[in-house]
């Protein structure tokens, strides 16, 4: 029970940093320059630019709408989640001053889409959102397997249009490229920090070195019987799964076993299993 709501709190506070950070990116980064980067907020930033209305009023009314859509679709968890930050949005928006921190657009651009990429990556990993248009990558998400930056990036087409009859043709292609730029920011802090390597060696030492990889490193070794195809004869390859740090504690053990060890590496981003994704014996 207290183990439960320690885990609320936490989750309450990433979402509300993740609102706060995304308040700031379009109140004093995209906003002032009129980049409506898509999303709900980027539709505020018209509508208050067209027909004068405040982009809260605008985000509190539009988030109204898409909870019942959040519920019905993606079940009462997400919705419960969806509700703080729908709520929280609004009201941020609102008491966070419109202020031009930064003059060259360029510039402001760039910053305010970062911080929004990071804003929504945090709020999906805590399986929440801002509400408005970050509700349709969820259920593509969830239905089509679609990756949430590119479910993002789809949604987003309809507003980055309506900047260009509304704003100008370089307000659309600033909304495009800030739309680009916070894609590629989700992309990476979803699967970029974890990048992991895979370790194919081939030894006649095979032994010490599985000896030393499981004593020094920590990691567990696959071994796999292969024929070379010169002289067919049978040996074994190891195969290692390792991240960045303990590449060079790997290098050294075989340096140290067998200097003619083969090798070979490559680097991956999805992975999935224990050691890695959960702990050994969590489930």
């Amino acid at each position: 029970m207290i183990s439960s709501a320690k885990n609320w709190i936490k989750k309450i506070i990433y979402i509300t940093g993740a609102i706060i950070l995304m308040s700031i990116g379009v109140n004093m980064f995209l906003g002032p320059h009129n980049i409506a980067a898509g999303g709900l907020t980027g539709l505020a930033i018209i509508l208050e630019q067209w027909i004068g209305i405040s982009r809260s009023t605008i985000i509190l009314v539009g988030n109204g709408a898409l909870l019942v859509v959040t519920f019905f679709f993606l079940g009462k968890e997400i919705f419960l989640n969806t509700v703080i930050g729908a709520s929280l949005l609004p009201f941020f928006i609102g008491i966070i001053p419109q202020y031009t921190l930064v003059n060259d657009t360029m510039l402001s651009m760039v910053v305010g889409s970062v911080l929004f990429g990071v804003a929504i990556t945090i709020l999906y990993s805590n399986k929440a959102s801002s509400g408005g248009t970050a509700i349709p990558p969820l259920i593509f998400k969830k239905y089509f397997n679609l990756n949430t930056s590119v479910g993002l990036f789809l949604s987003d087409a309809v507003v980055v249009f309506l900047s260009l009859i509304i704003f100008s043709v370089d307000a659309f292609f600033f909304a495009i490229t800030s739309i680009f730029i916070t894609s590629v920011t989700m992309s990476y802090l979803e699967t970029g920090i974890n990048k992991k390597k895979i370790v194919y060696i081939i030894s006649d030492l095979h032994d010490a070195i599985v000896k030393e990889i499981l004593h020094n490193i920590g990691r567990g070794v696959t071994i796999v019987p292969v024929i070379g195809a010169y002289h067919e004869n049978e040996r074994r390859m190891l195969m290692v799964t390792l991240d960045k740090k303990n590449y060079q504690k790997l290098l050294t053990i075989v340096n140290e076993n067998d200097p003619k060890a083969f090798m070979i590496l490559t680097q991956f981003r999805m992975f999935h299993g224990e050691g890695f994704t959960y702990e050994s014996g969590s489930v």
